[in-house]
């Protein structure tokens, strides 16, 4: 199959401000691209592409003050298969695990995991090692939490959203990432585009997306607790060790955002 994704994004610069972006297909993408993806502003300004320590495709400009726009619009050829499910995937040991994991297996920003300890081990600890207990704790994080988006919070840590229990898909995500990597599970935090194939109407509106990727017998597998169930067209723009390594949009003083669209559907 083939997904049309992309986004718009607007905003209202009080003088000229530099900005980071991260809004386009990572490297490690499972589809092939038809057409390039690359950022477009509606600003005659230079842009600087690189890479982040995490490998993901950034773009660095200085936005002019008054109105800018960010653009990416773009074609994936896809296979059209879900998220795979390996459920004999086993957890390894913490000794034998490869050192680039070792990052996604500690307390970070939003993730807690070392205050979360005790709460992990007592809900999930006499769960099967490996694939069974990921999804133990992402069944378990779908149900607490309520999803809405009147309760998005930029600031909402792993163990807040546990207190609270209602959040957005960030939340959903952060929490999984703390509880897992407590349970010795190397864990990293995604965004991206994901489209609606195959899903019942109808459909709300489009949204940049988060879920996680654990290691389990020697490669990362996709796990999307918001969800809790695999799904097509998933389209990865970064990863990191959670939120705050991956903001869509990093921008080095006041702006106000006038516009925001996300897309990804099938042509």
């Amino acid at each position: 199959m083939r997904i049309r994704f992309g986004c718009e994004m607007g905003y209202e610069f009080a003088y000229p401000t530099p900005l980071i972006a991260r809004l386009t297909s990572h490297p490690d993408c499972r589809g092939t691209l038809v057409v390039p993806d690359d950022l477009r502003t509606d600003a005659d300004v230079p842009l600087q592409a690189f890479l982040d320590p995490f490998g993901n495709r950034c773009a660095r400009l200085v936005a002019p003050a008054g109105f800018l726009t960010l653009t990416v619009e773009s074609v994936m050829e896809d296979d059209g298969a879900h998220d795979p499910v390996v459920a004999q995937a086993n957890q390894h040991a913490v000794e034998e695990l490869p050192p680039e994991t070792l990052p996604f297996l500690v307390a970070s920003r939003y993730c807690e995991s070392d205050l979360l300890s005790d709460e992990a081990w007592r809900l999930f600890g006499d769960t099967p090692a490996g694939w069974a207990r990921v999804q133990a704790v992402c069944d378990w994080v779908h149900d607490h939490i309520a999803f809405g988006y009147d309760y998005s919070r930029v600031d909402r840590t792993a163990t807040d959203a546990l207190a609270v229990g209602r959040g957005v898909c960030r939340d959903y995500a952060h929490l999984s990432v703390a509880f897992c990597r407590a349970l010795n599970i190397p864990t990293r935090y995604c965004t991206g585009y994901l489209s609606f194939i195959g899903e019942p109407e109808p459909h709300p509106p489009g949204d940049f997306a988060a879920w996680i990727e654990v290691y389990l017998g020697g490669a990362w597998h996709t796990f999307d607790p918001r969800n809790n169930a695999a799904r097509q067209g998933r389209i990865l723009v970064a990863r990191g060790r959670d939120a705050a390594d991956v903001p869509l949009t990093h921008t080095f003083g006041p702006n106000r955002l006038t516009l925001f669209r996300v897309w990804a559907e099938e042509v």
